[in-house]
């Protein structure tokens, strides 16, 4: 039999889909995964209810049904004073993977150099590369998570077609600050080259630091993909909503890719994602405080176990450096015994990094319930020896 693509072929599973599946074997609660619990807004649901009920139940136009490609553009105006035309500047596509890769796939041409930073999300490489992209590594590295400006500079040259952009970030939970953010539009325009900006996580940023979309600043509204996602803001990650936003030059050949991949979103699921995006205020800044709560309970917790916490500004995550529990291993094997051992899962953060040199840090999502993060540290206590880490219940 002739062999299969040599590109997707050469990735194994993902590390997400290995942990979730071990912590299912064990019976582990699950921090790894970055899907949330006891998050989901119930309104929202039953809008969705309401419209698999009432239809229509045809294939919707593949640019998105214009009631939510509407609330995109007035959700955006709202929180970020763009201005769009929801017709030619808005793609509602199935979730914000599959976004990054009619984007990639739409935009990038063989041997057009791409600028990454890791650590980065695992689906950016293989369709990158799968599209005939090459890949130019920069990395932030932990515990600070500083961007080496040199570096990102020396990576970008006349043949950079784009840069794929994640803030906040996965796993890092580093938020681009306004000083970051100008001095790599000037790369953008200097080389001529746009960015994909990956923003799933917009509305989740904590002690009161801002999310600066990257086409909100002078001179990149036309060379600015933005990518939202409803399964980030509305904690229903199973549904795979997600959209692009971009000036018509751009959307045209990402709207190109879109329609040989998904082509289009079930249009129940698009109803109610509408009717979210309209919610109060009160709603987007409660999901803030509420998971910047229970992100403080768990790093709370495993400092008490003995983790040294890293600080995260945004996103599901934090990272923790095991070293001072005294384990003798790389991340990855750490990751796999708390979940055999403990009872509790978590993903190694050398996942995200092409070198896997970065070797004793785990991440951990905050995006569960009290008690599933309680059970958690309880648990990781018991397993080092740290009953006393253990808080009284009430």
């Amino acid at each position: 039999m002739k062999p299969a693509n040599s590109i997707l072929s050469s990735f194994g599973t993902t590390i997400f889909e290995t942990m979730s599946r071990l912590a299912q074997a064990h019976g582990a609660i699950n921090l790894g995964q970055g899907f949330p619990e006891g998050l989901e807004p119930a309104d929202v649901i039953a809008r969705a209810a309401e419209a698999t009920l009432a239809g229509p139940h045809q294939y919707p136009s593949m640019m998105g049904v214009p009631e939510l490609r509407r609330a995109i553009a007035t959700h955006d105006q709202r929180f970020y004073g763009l201005d769009l035309d929801p017709m030619t500047e808005v793609l509602v596509t199935s979730g914000a993977t599959e976004a990054l890769a009619a984007c990639l796939f739409g935009l990038i041409e063989p041997g057009d150099e791409v600028v990454l930073i890791e650590p980065l999300y695992d689906s950016y490489l293989p369709i990158i590369r799968r599209a005939g992209g090459i890949p130019r590594l920069v990395r932030v590295a932990p515990p600070h998570w500083t961007l080496p400006r040199e570096a990102l500079a020396a990576a970008f040259s006349e043949r950079t077609k784009l840069i794929v952009l994640n803030s906040p970030t996965n796993p890092a939970g580093k938020v681009w600050d306004a000083d970051e953010l100008a001095f790599l539009a000037g790369l953008l325009e200097r080389f001529d080259a746009v960015a994909v900006c990956d923003e799933v996580y917009e509305h989740l940023v904590y002690d009161r630091r801002r999310h600066i979309p990257l086409i909100t600043l002078p001179g990149m509204r036309e060379r600015c993909l933005k990518i939202g996602s409803a399964g980030k803001i509305f904690s229903l990650t199973g549904w795979k909503v997600g959209w692009v936003i971009a000036a018509p030059p751009l959307l045209q050949p990402v709207a190109k890719a879109h329609q040989y991949l998904t082509f289009t979103t079930p249009p129940n699921l698009q109803a109610a994602v509408a009717h979210g995006l309209g919610k109060e205020d009160a709603y987007y800044s409660g999901l803030t405080a509420m998971l910047q709560a229970r992100r403080d309970r768990l790093a709370a917790g495993l400092d008490r176990v003995g983790f040294q916490v890293l600080d995260t500004g945004g996103s599901y995550f934090i990272s923790a450096d095991f070293r001072p529990l005294g384990f003798d291993g790389g991340d990855e094997a750490f990751c796999r015994h708390i979940t055999e051992a403990a009872g509790v899962a978590a993903i190694p953060v050398s996942a995200f990094y092409q070198g896997k040199d970065v070797t004793h840090f785990a991440r951990f999502c905050f995006a569960k319930t009290e008690a599933a993060i309680d059970e958690a540290v309880t648990r990781l206590a018991k397993h080092f020896g740290r009953e006393s880490a253990i808080r009284p219940r009430r």
